[in-house]
């Protein structure tokens, strides 16, 4: 067992939602949540949510700004352009999770100009997954080990209004997989 060689960046926690009316449609929900242990920025929690329940816009929820703005300026941004954008403003939020990884997960979101909750279930079979930085799509800058949980059972909830659609099936790398999932244990890495 040898020691990876590159720079870990941040450690913590990545599940995503990724909603659609129709397989392979158009996605009315992108939500990306982070809960950081680690990061140059400290921990803290951030949650990028676009949907027809923020009328499309780009909003930001989180307990760090300083690192809600590095993930902008580092992987989220390298992730979805569109949030490398740090004029996009960020809402102060509380976070509480519940649940547990064997039934079902859920994030709360609690901030003067509303309530979030996401929740995963229908969960599949947890994948490890390891990339090297300079490799993936785009060869991305950043390596990424973690382990992910397709979830077929998705809910995101904004002020009581669900957002509509739907998690999808998918497979990666020969393995049952979701357009949404739990990511646990995730490592963001760079070359030294």
């Amino acid at each position: 067992m040898s020691a990876d060689p590159n720079r870990v960046l941040c450690c913590g926690e990545n599940p995503f939602i990724r909603l659609s009316e129709t397989d392979g449609g158009p996605e009315t929900t992108i939500a990306s949540f982070w809960r950081n242990v680690l990061s140059p920025a400290g921990p803290g929690h951030v949650l990028f949510l676009q949907s027809a329940l923020t009328e499309g816009q780009w909003r930001i929820w989180s307990d760090n700004i300083a690192m809600t703005r590095w993930l902008q300026n580092t992987i989220q941004g390298v992730l979805n352009p569109e949030l490398a954008d740090t004029s996009i403003p960020v809402e102060d939020a509380v976070f509480e999770k519940e649940g547990d990884p064997d039934r079902f997960y859920s994030e709360h979101v609690i901030s003067e100009t509303g309530n979030i909750s996401l929740t995963w279930h229908d969960l599949g079979d947890p994948l490890m997954i390891h990339t090297q930085p300079g490799t993936g799509p785009g060869e991305r800058p950043y390596g990424v080990n973690t382990v992910l949980i397709p979830t077929m059972g998705t809910r995101l909830v904004m002020d009581g209004m669900q957002a509509s659609g739907n998690s999808w099936a998918r497979e990666r790398d020969g393995r049952p997989f979701s357009t949404s999932a739990l990511a646990f244990c995730e490592s963001w890495t760079e070359k030294r």
